[in-house]
């Protein structure tokens, strides 16, 4: 009898993994990243030409988003000419979203998963090294991923940690509820253990995440439901945190607890990202937000009373199916009303799966253009306004990191600002009062205040 023969197993030392979307594919990434340091002691690189596995973690919210992971791959296809052994990936909401698609459009592609299968990357990668065939792994289990996942070690004084998965809101833009699933919390005991080894690791500042990050249901220490707010105040009372923050919110998650906390946490940081989509009620009810204009300003209205200095940032679309130059005009009244310190500005595009996709899309682009660039200029002029409005304040800054300028250091304000100042690296992890002297653009300017100043 012959003996059994055996395919030698490719080499595999190094890892590169291409980012795109929000906070919570960064902490992904990061996830991915440890789970394959620990299965196969690899390395990150920071250039594709350097990697034997490519993962791209991709995100679907934005406009041609599926283009662009293609047009990325074609870069890659490249590499892969040169070395077949090359593994390449494409990981989250687009692998979710397109599937076996991606592999019939790009061949090259050894791997498709979805954002959550990828703690079974290990198992996935040894299968296609040992029989060199293709994977789509897309099924989604309930959230069992983070009981796969090694401990995560913090990187730097600023760290994530998501506390939930998916989305129930299904607004009809949105392909979260799609790639992402329905919404699954994990147990208060695991976010805690988590946080505390951030902590352990010289983490000050933590931010917790999920898609709808302030519906959280979970398993509380009592054996009983705990809601988001319950979460916070417990994570707030670890030893050595110094920073909390929390995103992405949905207004119909915003109780009057939750804002009451803003006042009653000094962890917690006066900085809230809450979207609105939209000022007019007409389009809020099409894009099934689940709350009108009222409710959302009232909550405005309800955060500033217990926190007057809460900066807001938010998120808008324009040329939504159906939006007419009044609902465009309602919009820019609420922002005036308002007032944002920041928001993220998007012409509406069809997401593929959605039911707003099915919709006819026919607000002109040339229109979509216009209202953008109008939006765009408010929320710059507001932005612009709230720098200004600190020039000669004293903050209380935590330093993260060396800026790009040496000798200078760099971190933000409480309420989410980044400031650039004269320092030294031993002051990294701490927050250090700071008096602002100039305002740029994206940017402060401000010079440490020091004992008797």
């Amino acid at each position: 009898m012959n003996a059994k023969t055996t395919t030698p197993l490719l080499s595999l030392d190094t890892l590169f993994i291409k980012t795109y979307g929000c906070q919570m594919n960064e902490y992904d990434s990061g996830r991915m990243a440890d789970i394959m340091k620990q299965a196969y002691g690899l390395r990150l690189v920071a250039k594709p030409e350097d990697a034997d596995i490519i993962l791209m973690n991709t995100c679907s919210i934005r406009e041609k988003a599926e283009e662009k992971v293609y047009s990325e791959l074609g870069r890659y296809r490249k590499l892969k000419l040169k070395r077949p052994d090359l593994i390449i990936g494409v990981g989250g909401c687009v692998g979710q979203q397109e599937g076996e698609r991606i592999q019939q459009r790009a061949p090259y592609v050894d791997l498709v998963f979805g954002p959550q299968t990828y703690h079974r990357l290990p198992e996935l990668v040894k299968k296609i090294r040992r029989d060199r065939v293709r994977l789509t792994q897309t099924e989604m289990p309930e959230i069992e991923k983070f009981d796969h996942l090694p401990r995560h070690q913090g990187q730097g004084v600023v760290d994530c940690v998501t506390i939930m998965e998916g989305c129930d809101k299904f607004c009809t833009f949105c392909v979260v509820p799609y790639t992402r699933g329905p919404e699954l919390s994990r147990p208060v005991a695991d976010i805690l253990k988590e946080c505390t080894e951030l902590l352990s690791d010289g983490v000050v500042e933590i931010s917790l995440l999920g898609q709808n990050v302030n519906g959280y249901r979970g398993l509380g220490l009592d054996g009983e439901v705990w809601d988001f707010t319950m979460l916070i105040y417990a994570v707030a009372e670890l030893d050595g945190l110094k920073r909390l923050r929390f995103s992405t919110s949905h207004p119909m998650e915003m109780s009057s607890e939750l804002c009451q906390a803003f006042a009653e946490i000094p962890q917690l940081m006066p900085y809230l990202h809450l979207p609105v989509q939209s000022g007019s009620n007409a389009m809020l009810k099409a894009m099934h937000r689940g709350h009108d204009r009222d409710t959302y300003l009232l909550s405005i209205e309800e955060l500033r009373s217990h926190c007057p200095t809460i900066a807001l940032s938010s998120d808008f679309i324009v040329g939504y199916p159906g939006e007419s130059d009044e609902d465009f005009e309602a919009t820019l009244d609420l922002a005036r009303q308002v007032v944002y310190d920041a928001a993220y500005c998007f012409k509406y595009s069809p997401r593929p799966g959605t039911p707003a996709a099915h919709a006819e899309d026919n607000v002109p682009e040339a229109l979509k253009d216009e209202r953008l660039q109008r939006l765009l200029s408010l929320m710059r002029e507001q932005a612009k306004a709230g720098m200004e409005r600190q020039m000669g304040r004293i903050v209380e800054v935590l330093v993260e990191k060396a800026s790009r300028d040496e000798g200078d250091m760099q971190g933000r304000t409480s309420d989410y600002r980044i400031v650039h100042f004269r320092g030294n690296e031993r002051q990294i992890g701490q927050v250090m009062p700071v008096r602002i002297i100039e305002a740029y653009g994206q940017s402060l300017r401000g010079e440490l205040m020091l004992a008797g100043d």
